[in-house]
């Protein structure tokens, strides 16, 4: 779905200017996304596979749930939107952790250049695995994977081409704070 997005300066700033997302992708803008990684007591982390007609990196796995934020959208409640529409779960804004952002920019192709500033978050997951309700045209599976396994996987020890390529500095900072909290 095309929406506008607010475009954001090279220090992640509002500019105070939006656009439509596919012009913002055509000319490399930089605009702001959420990710919300959930966490299980026991050590285990939700990953998702990406949908199979996704434009970038159809079938990888990756954040347990993501999206862009609408312009004027809290940053918050755009995570909460996401994780109700992609996981089909209702959370409250006190059960997202925020740990931070990162910005990152994959060239696709010549006119698709995705720059994106992720806002991060954390929160524990409450419900169990199969309670979750995929959004069909955006997710393919869900699934829980102990966090060590994660770890040797994104940090390229093992099957790292099997996720989204947001790189092992990203990838460390989600396994440390998760680690942190379980």
């Amino acid at each position: 779905m095309d929406e506008l997005v607010d475009i954001l300066d090279e220090h992640g700033k509002p500019t105070g200017k939006s656009c439509l997302k596919s012009e913002a992708h055509q000319k490399g803008l930089l605009h702001p996304t959420v990710h919300v990684w959930f966490y299980t007591g026991n050590g285990k982390v939700l990953i998702q596979q990406r949908g199979k007609t996704k434009e970038t990196h159809p079938l990888l796995w990756d954040v347990s749930v993501a999206g862009h934020v609408a312009s004027g959208e809290n940053i918050a409640l755009a995570a909460l939107r996401e994780v109700q529409e992609e996981i089909g779960l209702d959370i409250s804004e006190a059960d997202l952790e925020p740990i931070g952002t990162f910005k990152e920019v994959h060239k696709h192709a010549e006119n698709f250049i995705d720059a994106e500033l992720h806002h991060i978050f954390l929160a524990k997951l409450k419900a169990p695995l199969a309670s979750l309700t995929k959004q069909e045209s955006e997710v393919e599976s869900l699934d829980l994977v102990p966090l060590f396994q994660f770890a040797e996987e994104t940090w390229g020890l093992g099957n790292s081409d099997k996720y989204v390529p947001h790189g092992p500095n990203y990838y460390k900072l989600i396994v440390t704070e998760i680690k942190k909290r379980i």
